[in-house]
């Protein structure tokens, strides 16, 4: 792992400064709010003045970040600076008031649990080695915690041991957890808007259709007026060599024209209708036969069981989701791909299985999440990152549809079976 992945210097990481500015706001008026009750509530002896220049200058950091500074976003390296202050003001104030055994020493995971959720990994190591380091200074120097020097009270030393410890547990266990939600959140945001995409690009396809029968009857009234004129000039003109091949020239190419605004419209009215509704056999044997062009595999389309033949209505989510499924079987596939359809008043079901080598082991369990990389050596030269899987599995969970993932016992390939409820797809 080299610097820029550490630091994710690629990506455009930022942390909000409105959200830095209250989070510090609230730390501010937290600590003085709590040396000012020990101090003259509780009566207890501390280095007040100390406390309060600390703070102040805390405080003055701050008002420089929230008036002085316009950026909108900070960003990691900026956002750190200001995280590793609050790391060094605290550690000053815990060290005023008692060190480590002092109960509010815990905050010092704080600074890094931040960084593990909005910053970089090498920001939050930095900051949690830093967090380690003063957690060692302060076990060993510090002030006496206020009221335990008056009653001559120590704290033992396994006991002190034991607090930093567990702290630096706290630490590493939440600084993981940020890091790995942080990250799950990014990817999983990443793959929405690529979904997002995806359908908007299928409903802009759906539409070309439309576009074209309405291009093909705007275009056939000019079209018909030139044919009609260039007709009408071959008459005037007669035998006149000079201009009667273009003129003939200008007739046929404007017949053409017209064929082919004639093909346009027949076809999106026949395709309208078929588009708008379909049953789930002809959707299969629509997209089989792409794939049939380009492949040649054995792609077999099973529907025996298929008792229940109505339409409904054809979707780009589930054209989508259906092509990217039977695409990946077809590409793992070694010779053949079998689409079984099953059908009843009840329950609608469609399985894609293939002769390839499966779902890997290390995967299986967590297929349909984005970017994820499996490690057999089988399928590693053609896999990708998950993301198309996810997009189908989105899409047709979207349509009501129930998605399961195994191997199947003929090919000894992948098997993917899609449910439905028939109420739900009608």
């Amino acid at each position: 792992m080299n610097i820029s992945t550490l630091f994710r210097l690629g990506e455009n990481l930022n942390l909000d400064r409105k959200t830095l500015v209250i989070l510090r706001w609230i730390a501010i008026f937290g600590q003085f709010i709590a040396i000012n009750l020990v101090y003259f509530f509780l009566k207890l002896e501390l280095p007040i003045v100390l406390a309060y220049i600390v703070i102040s200058i805390g405080l003055c950091t701050n008002l420089f970040l929230q008036f002085r500074i316009k950026s909108i976003q900070l960003k990691d390296f900026y956002a750190s600076l200001f995280l590793i202050y609050d790391l060094i003001q605290l550690t000053l104030l815990l060290y005023l008031t008692g060190g480590i055994s002092n109960p509010f020493s815990i905050l010092m995971i704080i600074p890094t649990i931040v960084s593990s959720t909005f910053l970089s990994m090498g920001t939050t190591i930095v900051l949690g080695i830093l967090t380690i380091f003063f957690l060692f200074l302060l076990t060993i120097f510090h002030f006496p915690l206020p009221g335990i020097h008056d009653s001559s009270v120590t704290f033992p030393k396994l006991y002190l041991t034991g607090y930093f410890l567990a702290i630096i547990v706290g630490l590493v266990f939440l600084s993981y957890f940020g890091v790995r939600f942080s990250g799950e959140s990014k990817r999983r945001s990443d793959a929405v808007s690529k979904l997002q995409q995806v359908i908007a690009k299928e409903y802009e396809l759906e539409s070309l259709g439309g576009q074209a029968a309405a291009a093909a009857h705007s275009l056939g009234t000019p079209l018909a007026t030139i044919s009609v004129v260039a007709t009408e000039l071959k008459k005037e003109i007669g035998n006149n060599k000079e201009y009667s091949k273009d003129i003939d020239l200008l007739i046929s190419q404007s017949k053409r024209c017209g064929e082919i605004l004639k093909k346009i419209s027949k076809k999106q009215i026949k395709e309208d209708k078929f588009f708008n509704k379909t049953n789930l056999e002809n959707l299969l044997n629509e997209i089989l036969i792409s794939f049939r062009e380009t492949s040649s595999k054995e792609i077999i389309l099973i529907a025996e069981d298929n008792k229940s033949d109505f339409n409904f209505q054809r979707t780009p989510e589930l054209i989508y989701g259906l092509r990217n499924f039977i695409g990946n079987s077809i590409k793992f596939s070694k010779s053949r791909v079998e689409i079984i359809l099953t059908s009843d008043d009840k329950k609608i079901q469609i399985k894609i299985n293939d002769d390839g080598p499966g779902f890997p082991e290390d995967i299986i369990e967590i297929i349909g999440e984005p970017y994820i990389k499996s490690k057999s050596m089988q399928v590693s030269s053609n896999s990708g990152t998950g993301l198309g899987t996810f997009l189908g599995k989105t899409l047709l969970e979207r349509e009501s549809a129930n998605l399961y993932f195994s191997k199947d016992i003929k090919l000894k390939g992948a098997s993917v079976v899609i449910t439905w409820n028939t109420n739900d797809l009608t």
